[in-house]
C-alpha cells in the first residue's frame, strides 16, 4: 500500500500527469464524460490556449523571500486562491466522492462548492462539517423547487448560494453520445471484457454503482432510479430565465449570492445592480455553448465593468499555478477548478484531491518567487502581456 502511494505521488508531478493517471484508471465513457465538452470543443481547447498566450513579467529585485498565498472572500480567511468549485456526480470518480473532496477542500483550507447535480444530497455533504461550503443552484421551471433547494442550503448552513446561469439548456456533448454514456453507467459483457485495466476501480465501485443517483433531486420517501432523476432533472431546466428571476432569488437568500456563467460585461454590470456578490467568469467548462470566449479571454472585461464592487472569480482551463498567477493579475480574486478534482479522486479519492491542490499551492508560491511577488495583492496588469504563440493543439483535451 505505501508503495502504491509512493507511485502515484511520484507519477502525479503535474495536474495534466494526474489527468493521464486518472484516464487509465477509470472507464473510458466516464473518463470522457468528464473531460469532453460540447460539439466540437473549441471553446474546451481555448480555454486553455489562452493562458499559453498570457506571459508573465518578473521582478526578482524586489525581493520575495516569504510569500503569502492567503485571501479573504466574504469575511473568510483562505489558504491559497483555488477554489474547489461545482462538479456533477463526482461519486462515479470515487465512492462518497463529493464527500471526500469537500474534506480535501476544507483540510487545504479552501471553499469546496457542491454541484446540483452530486451523487450525495446536500444534508449529507453538510453533515461531514466541512467548511466554507458553497451550494450550486439553477433556475428551475418549478420555482418551488429552486426556493426549496435554496431553503434547504439555509438550513444545512452552506456558506454561499452559486446561481448558474449557462445551464439554460444541455449543451450537446458529443464524447457522451458516442460512448453511449448514462446514469448509473451501463457495461456490455464485451466493454467488461476489455476492461482488464480498469478492474482496481470496478472493485471499489462495485457496491456503489447501483446506487448512482443525484441526490438533491430525490423526493422524501421516494424511490427511483437515476436515469428518471435525469430526465426530471432536465426537464427542469429553463431558457426563459431573466433578471426577474435572480431578483427573487437575491429576495430569497441572506448570504453571499454569486454569478455563475457570465462572459458580458454588461451583464456583469447588471448583476452589481441587482445586489449579486461575486461573480464567476465561467463557459461552463467549454460544455455548453462551444465557441464562446475562452474565459480568462473575458476576465479584463468583466472586471473593468464591475469597477472593484464586488469579487470576480473565474474558472476554465487553470492546469497550472502560473495559470492562477496570470489570472489573478487580470484582476481575478481567485479561481475554481473542476475537472482536475475528478482526476484527483479518481486517482486517490480524498489524498489524490489533496495532492492535486498542493501542487497548485506549490506552483503558485514558487512563480511567485520567481516573480518577486511576496503577496498576492502585488500582482495587477503591469505583471503579464500578451503574447504570441504557434497554435498548436494542447496535450490533452481538458478544461474547468
Amino acid at each position: 500500500m505505501t508503495a502504491s502511494i509512493a507511485s502515484w505521488r511520484r507519477d502525479g508531478y503535474s495536474v495534466a500527469a494526474m489527468r493521464d493517471r486518472a484516464r487509465r484508471i477509470v472507464p473510458r465513457p466516464i473518463f470522457d464524460f468528464a473531460d469532453g465538452a460540447a460539439e466540437d470543443e473549441h471553446t474546451l481547447r481555448r480555454n486553455e490556449l489562452a493562458f499559453r498566450e498570457i506571459a508573465l513579467l518578473p521582478r526578482p529585485l524586489q525581493g520575495a523571500a516569504t510569500r503569502d498565498l492567503s485571501i479573504t472572500l466574504f469575511g473568510r480567511r483562505l489558504s491559497m486562491p483555488v477554489l474547489v468549485g461545482p462538479v456533477g456526480l463526482e461519486g462515479l470518480f470515487w465512492p462518497d466522492g463529493e464527500c471526500a473532496a469537500a474534506r480535501a477542500a476544507a483540510a487545504a483550507g479552501t471553499i469546496f462548492c457542491l454541484s446540483h447535480g452530486s451523487v450525495c444530497s446536500l444534508e449529507t455533504l453538510a453533515a461531514t462539517g466541512a467548511r466554507p461550503r458553497w451550494m450550486q443552484v439553477f433556475i428551475y421551471t418549478d420555482r418551488g423547487f429552486t426556493r426549496a433547494l435554496a431553503e434547504r442550503a439555509a438550513a444545512a448552513e452552506y456558506d454561499a448560494l452559486v446561481l448558474t446561469i449557462d445551464n439554460q439548456l444541455l449543451g450537446n456533448r458529443e464524447r457522451d453520445l458516442r460512448n453511449g454514456f448514462s446514469i448509473p453507467p451501463r457495461f456490455t459483457s464485451s466493454t467488461l471484457l476489455g476492461m482488464a485495466a480498469k478492474l482496481p476501480w470496478l472493485l471499489r465501485m462495485r457496491k456503489e454503482l447501483p446506487r448512482i443517483t443525484f441526490g438533491n433531486y430525490v423526493k422524501p420517501g421516494e424511490v427511483v432510479g437515476a436515469a428518471t432523476l435525469a430526465s426530471r432533472m432536465a426537464g427542469l431546466l429553463d431558457p426563459a430565465m431573466s433578471w426577474r428571476d435572480v431578483a427573487w432569488l437575491r429576495s430569497l437568500w441572506q448570504g453571499p449570492l454569486l454569478l455563475k456563467g457570465v462572459l458580458h460585461p454588461a451583464e456583469a454590470a447588471e448583476a452589481v445592480a441587482h445586489g449579486i456578490d461575486g461573480l464567476i467568469v465561467s463557459n461552463h467548462g467549454g460544455r455548453q455553448l462551444d465557441g464562446a470566449p475562452a474565459s480568462v479571454e473575458a476576465l479584463p472585461g468583466i472586471v473593468t465593468a464591475v469597477e472593484g464592487r464586488i469579487p470576480v472569480l473565474m474558472d476554465g482551463g487553470v492546469r497550472r499555478g502560473t495559470d492562477v498567477v496570470k489570472a489573478l493579475a487580470l484582476g481575478a480574486q481567485a479561481v475554481l477548478i473542476g475537472r482536475p478534482q475528478l482526476w484527483g479522486l479518481a486517482v486517490a479519492g480524498e489524498a489524490g484531491l489533496a495532492h492535486v491542490l498542493d501542487l497548485y499551492r506549490r506552483e503558485i508560491d514558487r512563480a511567485m518567487g520567481l516573480m518577486g511577488i511576496s503577496r498576492l495583492a502585488e500582482l495587477g496588469p503591469d505583471c503579464c502581456f500578451r503574447a504570441v504563440v504557434p497554435a498548436a493543439a494542447p496535450s490533452g483535451s481538458t478544461n474547468s
